[in-house]
């Protein structure tokens, strides 16, 4: 199973664009090979179109700044490098080639803001879970991250990453699959099978893509 981890930086690029990208956020995930995607700071309205796009199921949970969502989200697809995240935000979870049993979420923080982990059940039992951690504060990192496993500790088989904050995390019981800045990936139950990857992503995001296989 190859798994993706991605922070999205809200639909935008650097140098910023000027305009929706979703089309080339799109195009970006359809063409690399996974078969479980872990996205962070998506546009609200977007796992739909990207999931469709990747030929993939999806499912999300919003995060902060979601409030008066119409608005929001015309004024994000119009001036995308002004709004950055006040176009609100979003964490999904696509899946290609597997059958979702279940999707469950975990609010980690409501202030400063809401924090979520949330995670599938693929056949088989194998769960996946996708954090944002707490940005800019190392301690409610790893907090959110505690917090974020306790959720998950009965799962004999658990991959689970994102982008945590923090740059060189380590979670007793997980074995790390790979890691760039602050994305990371582990498994528990499931072995990391070679190296991990950074795909291509030009000048999409402020965040490296991060792919790990396992078996």
């Amino acid at each position: 199973m190859r798994v993706l981890s991605w922070n999205l930086f809200h639909g935008r690029a650097v140098p910023g664009a000027g305009r929706s990208l979703l089309a080339e956020f799109s195009a970006a995930l359809a063409g690399w090979a996974w078969d479980v995607a872990l996205l962070q700071e998506v546009p609200p309205w977007w796992p739909e179109p990207l999931a469709r796009a990747a030929g993939a199921s999806e499912r999300h949970v919003l995060t902060s700044r979601n409030a008066l969502p119409g608005l929001r989200r015309a004024l994000a697809e119009r001036w995308p490098d002004r709004i950055r995240s006040h176009g609100g935000g979003a964490n999904a979870i696509l899946v290609r080639d597997a059958a979702i049993a279940a999707h469950r979420a975990l609010v980690l923080t409501r202030r400063p803001e809401r924090r979520i982990a949330h995670g599938v059940e693929l056949a088989g039992g194998v769960w996946v879970v996708n954090l944002h951690a707490t940005a800019h504060a190392p301690e409610r990192a790893r907090a959110d991250v505690d917090r974020a496993l306790a959720g998950w500790a009965g799962a004999d088989r658990l991959v689970f990453g994102g982008d945590l904050n923090l740059r060189y995390p380590q979670l007793p019981g997980l074995m790390h699959a790979g890691g760039n800045d602050v994305d990371h990936l582990f498994a528990r139950g499931l072995h990391p099978a070679g190296a991990a990857e950074v795909p291509e992503r030009g000048r999409l995001s402020d965040h490296s893509p991060l792919v790990a296989s396992f078996a």
